[in-house]
């Protein structure tokens, strides 16, 4: 049986309308690389990455959804497990940012109810295009309780930061209910130890 290189498994997803750059951000994230010639996602498609935070190999598998309505009952399966959620649009329109409401119901309709999530404002180098004010992303972040990046996949903007970030955040809560299990260990043993 081969040996497990990974420490932990965080299931991340990226979701947002077709267009506003997911597979762009996921692939300058795995790979370091920049495409401008990808064709839209079909269905789903996935890239794993294993990362080191506070001492712990972590390997992220990040599924890259469809943005297409036609894709809709596809994806929605994959809300399931997943532990950490980008919601992706873009700054040079108007129509995705919109459409981010309706991306938080599909979270939670069918995600976790624990699910991390994060909002990433994409093409942020295409400042002379800009139609969506950053002030704008964070204040919807702001009234979901969620973190906020500007990104580019093109001129690799807090690409890296924005999956450590959510990395954390996951680990952080990982380790909490860890806590929370073996403290309740320790009690159940000494309460039933004492009877």
């Amino acid at each position: 049986m081969a040996k497990k290189t990974y420490d932990l498994l965080f299931k991340l997803l990226l979701i947002g309308d077709s267009g506003v750059g997911k597979t762009c951000v996921l692939f300058r994230f795995s790979d370091d690389a920049f495409n401008t010639t990808f064709i839209s996602t079909i269905g789903i498609d996935f890239k794993i990455k294993t990362v080191e935070l506070q001492g712990k190999k972590i390997k992220l598998q990040i599924w890259d959804t469809a943005g297409q309505e036609r894709f809709h009952t596809i994806t929605t399966s994959y809300y399931r497990g997943a532990m950490g959620i980008m919601l992706v649009y873009d700054i040079t329109n108007t129509k995705s940012f919109e459409n981010i409401s309706k991306w938080l119901r599909n979270i939670d309709e069918h995600a976790n109810e624990d699910v991390e999530r994060m909002l990433l404002g994409n093409k942020c180098d295409m400042e002379d295009k800009r139609i969506v004010p950053k002030a704008k992303g964070e204040q919807i972040a702001r009234e979901h309780g969620i973190r906020f990046f500007e990104t580019s996949a093109k001129a690799n903007i807090n690409i890296e930061k924005a999956f450590l970030t959510l990395a954390e955040d996951i680990l952080r809560k990982v380790k909490i209910l860890n806590y929370g299990i073996n403290m309740w260990k320790i009690l159940s043993k000494n309460v039933f130890h004492s009877i």
